[in-house]
C-alpha cells in the first residue's frame, strides 16, 4: 500500500505489526496513527514487512528515511521476515539512511547492527515510564530544537524484552529505572526508542485489555497499569517532535 501526498521529500513505515481491529475502527490502521505523529505533509509508502512486504533495493535511494514500527515478534527471532529486515537495516545503515525504530525496531535495530537483545529481567513494562536524558553527552541536533533539553520525558511503554548491549559506535541517550537502553543513537542516521511516541493512551488501553484477554499479563497488573494511566500523561508533543527532527533535519549531528 502507498500513499502519495504533496512534498518533495518521501519516507517508508516498515510495518512489523499487524492491525488491531481497535485502531483500525478508530484510526483506519497503525500507519495512520505513525503520519499523524511524524507526518508534515511529505510523501509515506507503507510496507507491511510482518506479511512479507518489503521495498525494492533499487529504490532505497529514493527515500529521506525509514521507520520500523513495534511488533509483538521478537527482534531476536528467526522468522524469515525478520531475518530479511535485519539484512534491509544492514544496507540501510551502510547507505546512511535515517532509520527511527520503535520498540521491537529499536531492538531489531540493534541486533542487525551487531549488539544484543532479550528477555527483559524484569519482565513486562507497561505504562507510563520516565526517561531519564543522559547528561555527560554532546546534544545531538534532534533535541536542539526543543526549548530547553529536559532531564526526564514521560513516554508509553509495552515491552517485555529489552536491548542488553547496543552496536559498537552506538551512544546511549536515554536509561530509565526499569531499562537501561531506552534510546541509543549511531552517528547521524540511526536512531532507537524503545517506548511509543506514536501511542495515544487509548491505543495502550485496548492492548492491555488484549494482552489480558491472552493470558499474557495479569488481572491484577493491567487494573494497576490502567490505573496509572489515569493519573499521569506521556510528553507526547516533546516525542513527536524529537523523532520529526530526527528524520528531516539534514544538517548533521555528532556526539564528539
Amino acid at each position: 500500500m502507498k500513499l502519495i501526498t504533496a512534498g518533495e521529500r518521501r519516507y517508508a513505515l516498515l510495518l512489523a505489526a499487524r492491525d488491531s481491529d481497535y485502531v483500525m475502527k478508530e484510526y483506519g490502521g497503525y500507519f495512520n496513527v505513525f503520519v499523524a505523529a511524524f507526518g508534515e505533509g511529505e510523501r509515506w509508502d507503507l510496507f507491511r514487512v510482518v506479511d512479507g512486504e518489503f521495498p525494492d533495493m533499487n529504490e532505497l535511494h529514493k527515500y529521506d528515511g525509514f521507520v520500523v514500527s513495534g511488533s509483538p515478534y521478537d527482534a531476536y527471532g528467526n522468522d524469515y521476515w525478520i531475518l530479511k529486515l535485519c539484512f534491509l537495516l544492514q544496507i540501510l545503515d551502510a547507505m546512511e539512511k535515517k532509520v527511527l525504530g520503535i520498540c521491537f525496531g529499536h531492538q531489531v535495530l540493534c541486533k542487525s547492527l551487531g549488539g544484543k537483545v532479550g528477555k527483559a529481567c524484569t519482565g513486562w513494562d507497561i505504562g507510563l515510564r520516565e526517561v531519564k536524558i543522559v547528561k555527560d553527552m554532546s546534544v545531538p541536533s534532534f533535541l536542539e530544537d526543543l526549548d530547553e533539553i529536559p532531564s526526564s520525558l514521560s513516554i508509553i511503554e509495552c515491552h517485555q524484552d529489552e536491548v542488553w548491549e547496543v552496536p559498537m559506535g552506538a551512544e546511549v541517550i536515554a536509561f530509565s529505572d526499569k531499562t537501561g537502553v531506552e534510546m541509543f543513537a549511531i552517528g547521524q542516521h540511526i536512531l532507537g526508542i524503545q517506548g511509543h511516541p506514536e501511542y495515544t493512551k487509548d491505543i495502550l488501553y485496548n492492548l492491555i485489555d488484549r494482552l489480558l484477554s491472552n493470558n499474557s499479563i495479569e488481572r491484577d497488573f493491567a487494573e494497576n497499569t490502567k490505573v496509572g494511566l489515569e493519573i499521569a500523561e506521556p510528553d507526547r508533543k516533546c516525542w513527536e517532535k524529537i523523532c520529526r527532527n530526527f528524520l528531516k533535519r539534514r544538517r548533521n549531528f555528532t556526539f564528539s
